[in-house]
């Protein structure tokens, strides 16, 4: 299933949303015109190493740094697009929910969650690890616990043919994340394509958590049916 749009208008810009899409798209247009043996060196400097960040000492630059800069690079047109879309459909209300300066504080840490769990269910991994899934499972999980009866507009494909029907936040979000629990329980831990599943779960569970608490108080949650 796709996500197309979803019916809850933000009030708020969502500058740092923006600018977090706008330096994603960046690194990756400046890893497409590195040549091969430069891109690898660079991946290897930046990108999360489960191993080399256990062996690294514990308040150390050398092992928190790329699990920052991790989050910005990504392995490929279709990663990156895929990561941003979900970012610019769930992130806009998030960061109208919590402020500018808390959104960009929640986004880190669940990003700095997700590659905890990655690390925990991979402690002796070699493989790098790229991408903004973990935060933006962040997003998804606050998006979660503050708009479960948001609709949302969903491609859903049939063989040939596809169709787009409205289903509830909370039902597609769910559904995701038991989609992230099963393949991280029955692939192998690298998962099919270098997927780090454990990582999106890391971080819609924190974002779920942190998504409320982070709320800004003035914020009124938008009035919506249930069922």
């Amino acid at each position: 299933m796709l996500p197309l749009h979803d019916n809850i208008p933000s009030t708020l810009r969502p500058v740092v949303m923006l600018g977090l899409i706008a330096i994603n798209v960046l690194v990756f247009l400046y890893q497409m015109l590195l040549p091969q043996e430069a891109l690898e060196q660079f991946v290897l400097s930046y990108a999360l190493i489960p191993a080399h960040f256990l062996q690294a000492p514990p308040l150390s630059w050398e092992r928190w740094q790329p699990v920052l800069t991790s989050m910005f690079l990504h392995g490929g047109i279709l990663h990156i697009a895929g990561n941003m879309w979900y970012l610019w459909l769930f992130g806009d209300n998030v960061e109208d929910a919590m402020g500018h300066v808390r959104f960009l504080l929640f986004y880190l840490l669940c990003g700095a969650a997700a590659a905890v769990a990655h690390v925990m269910f991979n402690p002796t991994s070699l493989i790098p690890t790229v991408g903004a899934s973990g935060a933006i499972s962040g997003v998804m999980g606050a998006y979660l616990m503050l708009f479960p009866h948001a609709r949302i507009i969903t491609l859903v494909p049939l063989g040939f043919f596809s169709t787009a029907i409205e289903v509830r936040a909370w039902f597609f979000l769910v559904f995701w994340a038991l989609l992230q629990f099963l393949n991280a329980t029955m692939l192998p831990q690298e998962g099919v394509g270098g997927v780090a599943w454990w990582a999106h779960l890391g971080g819609f569970i924190a974002g779920a958590i942190l998504g409320p608490v982070l709320r800004r108080p003035s914020y009124r949650l938008p009035r919506m049916s249930k069922w």
